[in-house]
């Protein structure tokens, strides 16, 4: 995978999913153009208010949970033999690969059992308090230091594992052009409910459409919709949709 990652071609892509499109479109979703989106301008102003925001974020989360964030991977740790991190490898922007952290919600070695990457409803993998820590999504916190490390972002597509990132098309790979985030547009419109080829074509409309006044919104929808506890049972079982 080229570090230089995803740029608009001069010749014709074909487009496999044109008809997805129309039809979001229909429904009144707000998806990525059909065109090629152009690479977003680095190290502008924004860029730089964007990553402070980020930094400032991140660092302020870790030193007020580090206690409850400790107890927790205590409870994870007692109630199911492993560690309290799980790590998995993840591309970011321009393909570059990473470790994402996260809470541990299920047994040990859950990969490589059952479902395997993909969650079912009611999936037994799943530890009676890794069901609340995803509810929650409070498993997601450990991500904090991800966006410390500047492989994330606060705001920004999901990252996804490299066996996906392989089927991607050119269009698809779009989604790459910007860091990963802890929350992101397509997870605001429909969190882990929608197919991953409805959430790459929303995660492109934000790429193209991406501005402070747009990751503030995404932020605000953020609260609503982990409040709510939308779409969390599902989590991961969209990626067989890929």
């Amino acid at each position: 995978m080229s570090a230089g990652g995803p740029r608009p071609s001069a010749e014709p892509v074909e487009d496999a999913h044109a008809e997805l499109r129309a039809a979001m479109r229909a429904s009144g979703a707000r998806v990525g153009p059909d065109g090629p989106i152009v690479r977003p301008a680095g190290g502008g102003p924004a860029e730089v208010v964007r990553r402070a925001f980020d930094v400032v974020v991140a660092g302020a989360a870790l030193a007020v949970l580090a206690l409850p964030l400790a107890l927790v991977m205590l409870a994870v740790r007692l109630e199911s033999p492993g560690g309290a991190i799980f790590r998995q490898r993840r591309v970011g922007r321009d393909g570059r690969v990473f470790e994402v952290l996260k809470l541990r919600t299920m047994v040990q070695g859950a990969e490589r059992l059952g479902a395997g990457l993909a969650i079912e409803q009611g999936d037994a993998r799943i530890t009676r308090l890794g069901r609340l820590l995803r509810r929650t999504s409070i498993d997601e916190l450990p991500q904090l230091v991800n966006v410390l490390r500047g492989e994330m972002a606060i705001v920004g597509p999901r990252p996804t594992v490299p066996s996906q990132v392989e089927r991607y098309d050119a269009r698809q790979r779009e989604r790459l052009l910007v860091r990963p985030g802890l929350t992101g547009w397509a997870q605001v419109q429909g969190r882990t409910t929608l197919s991953w080829p409805e959430r790459i074509e929303l995660d492109r409309w934000y790429v193209a459409h991406r501005s402070l006044r747009l990751d503030a919104e995404i932020l605000l929808r953020t609260v609503r919709v982990v409040l709510g506890g939308e779409g969390v049972e599902r989590d991961g079982a969209a990626w067989r949709d890929a």
